[in-house]
């Protein structure tokens, strides 16, 4: 078997270790849906884009010295408007009235050498070499870039200091190497992280850019940059775009595997920067900080502080609480089927659809004044929908519920109510008079977050669905209830031409667990590696509901984000600013 890579044209032997289908989508660094744009960009359609300097973050920043010389605000100030021109921004970390000497490489023969602005004297820069210890094709890649080889580099060569010195033993070398350790997007070693050496090690850093010699059955990049198929999947960027990291089915070497496919180098594991679409590679380490300014730090900083919505997180002290007072009497407690009844504060962004006075719908909390729900649900006649929201007895309210009338209803153009296709709905909620929110603060409220990528959570993964249902008696739930199920690839076994784009499957193969009438618009609710919930799903509709064999059918969330962003805007539901 000869697979296509990445650019679709020249067959690669088949080791298993890349997947063929992915490589056919022509993904690299800016494919936002298997990894996350830079502080600098946004993604848009599946897109990075590069944004304006003024969304980057304006709160502990460190100032950057452009070679122009021209102080930027921050790192990603700088970055931002090398990512619109593809032109060197970067000198130095620190205003440039601190030094007349900038930052720069330069090579003589093949030999690279860095000239570092030496603190203590400003007119003087210093000469370093580069540690082959660290040298590999993501650096040297960016440093043939910065001296005019578009493609990158051919190899990341070192050569012996030793060999150097007898060949010219008239030259003074320096005394000391540097270690630099890039990402592979930059356009200088300038804006690589730059680490000194107590000493000089015994090979350093050479030029050896690329002249197109490889061919034949080697892997083809995206950017139509040849490399050899063992340099795939070892989590370090070769191509230079990245594709040789992103479709991959195992990681040679010790690289990570993100979940999507992507091979991550050893050292991005607990770096304090999330670099897998489900954080899976900073779970359970402490986060990190760093002593020295470097690329890295101020990407994790502008990260953290892009961060801003608080989402996926319940409010703990609330689940914990087991009494509600109600304002009624109690009643019997009847499961779903497979599900058990949640706690009363333990769903906090589920909500409750009341149309006309009757309650046969649910729906999520997104944030802001939003909900999501299906749009079988509703239709466009606002005043007769409320919500309900921190409800747990079907019929009666507590202390922490708050019903909300509606604005608007929002059904999705595209939604065809013969077939289900493009079942989702935006419920927009009437504000407060003269306030901008639509209800008190409560602490028993908390929004679940919205995925942007179909790739967050892969097949197999366990989710939990909430509703107030029918029961494994066929009568409604009395109380809400939950239920662990699956994500099942491949629903169009189950389906066939019924299972359209958009769609998904999710519970038990064996029937044990399924969402029933009643459930609809309701969560389908993941979690990544670090506790954080999405709505992955919204119960749309299924056959034979808990029948072996009948997966419940829901509305992928994820893939219905642009249409859901255009209506709430950015900030309401972009957690990680992808």
């Amino acid at each position: 078997m000869f697979p296509q890579n990445g650019s679709g044209s020249v067959p690669i032997p088949d080791d298993g270790v890349l997947d063929r289908q992915c490589l056919a989508q022509n993904y690299t660094r800016r494919s936002c849906g298997l990894v996350f744009c830079y502080p600098w960009q946004r993604c848009v359609n599946g897109v990075c884009h590069c944004k304006p300097a003024y969304l980057c973050p304006s709160k502990n920043i460190t100032a950057v010295c452009g070679p122009g010389p021209r102080d930027y605000r921050s790192y990603c100030h700088a970055m931002a408007t090398t990512c619109r021109t593809h032109r060197r921004t970067v000198s130095h970390f620190g205003s440039c009235e601190a030094s007349h000497q900038f930052f720069s490489s330069s090579i003589e023969g093949r030999l690279i050498t860095l000239n570092v602005p030496n603190a203590l004297n400003p007119e003087v820069a210093e000469k370093r070499l580069i540690c082959g210890s660290s040298w590999n094709m993501a650096a040297a890649n960016v440093v043939c870039r910065e001296h005019g080889t578009q493609l990158g580099a051919q190899r990341a060569e070192t050569t012996l200091l030793s060999t150097l010195q007898r060949s010219d033993p008239l030259k003074s070398f320096p005394e000391s190497c540097v270690h630099v350790e890039c990402e592979g997007f930059e356009e200088a070693l300038a804006e690589c992280t730059i680490r000194n050496h107590s000493g000089m090690e015994t090979r350093v850093a050479q030029q050896n850019c690329y002249a197109g010699t490889l061919k034949g059955t080697n892997f083809k990049c995206v950017n139509d940059k040849f490399i050899q198929r063992i340099q795939t999947c070892d989590g370090v960027d070769d191509c230079g775009d990245r594709s040789d990291e992103l479709c991959c089915n195992s990681c040679r070497g010790d690289a990570f595997r993100c979940n999507s496919g992507v091979c991550i180098p050893r050292s991005a594991v607990g770096d304090g920067i999330r670099d897998c679409l489900d954080a899976a590679d900073e779970a359970g380490v402490k986060e990190t900080t760093e002593d020295t300014e470097t690329g890295v730090t101020e990407i994790r900083l502008s990260r953290k502080n892009l961060e801003t919505l608080e989402c996926g997180v319940p409010n703990m002290t609330m689940v914990d609480e087991e009494e509600v007072q109600e304002r009624g009497r109690g009643g019997r407690v009847r499961r779903v089927v497979g599900g058990v009844p949640a706690k009363p504060y333990q769903i906090q962004w589920q909500v409750g659809l009341v149309d006309s006075g009757k309650m046969d719908c649910g729906g999520a909390y997104i944030g802001g004044c939003w909900i999501l729900t299906a749009a079988h649900c509703v239709r466009p006649n606002p005043g007769a929908f409320r919500v309900k929201f921190s409800l747990w007895r079907k019929n009666r309210a507590h202390s922490t519920t708050d019903i909300v009338p509606v604005e608007d209803i929002h059904i999705h153009p595209q939604y065809n109510g013969r077939t289900y296709e493009n079942d989702i709905a935006l419920v927009e909620l009437k504000k407060l008079p003269f306030e901008e929110r639509c209800f008190r603060e409560n602490p028993a409220v908390r929004p679940v977050c919205v995925p942007w990528t179909t790739q967050l959570f892969p097949a197999n993964h366990s989710c939990s669905i909430s509703g107030w249902g029918r029961t494994a008696e066929g009568k409604a739930a009395k109380v809400l209830l939950w239920a662990n199920v699956s994500l099942i690839p491949d629903c169009e076994r189950f389906y066939q031409d019924r299972f359209k784009p958009g769609m998904m499957c999710a519970g038990d193969l064996d029937g044990l667990v399924d969402s029933c009438q009643g459930d609809s618009g309701g969560p389908l609710v993941c979690e990544d590696a670090l506790g954080v919930s999405y709505l992955w799903g919204i119960v749309s509709w299924g056959e034979k509901c808990g029948q072996p064999g009948f997966p419940g059918v829901y509305t992928q969330v994820a893939h219905f984000y642009e249409w859901i962003r255009l209506h709430t805007g950015w900030p309401v539901i972009t957690k990680y600013n992808p």
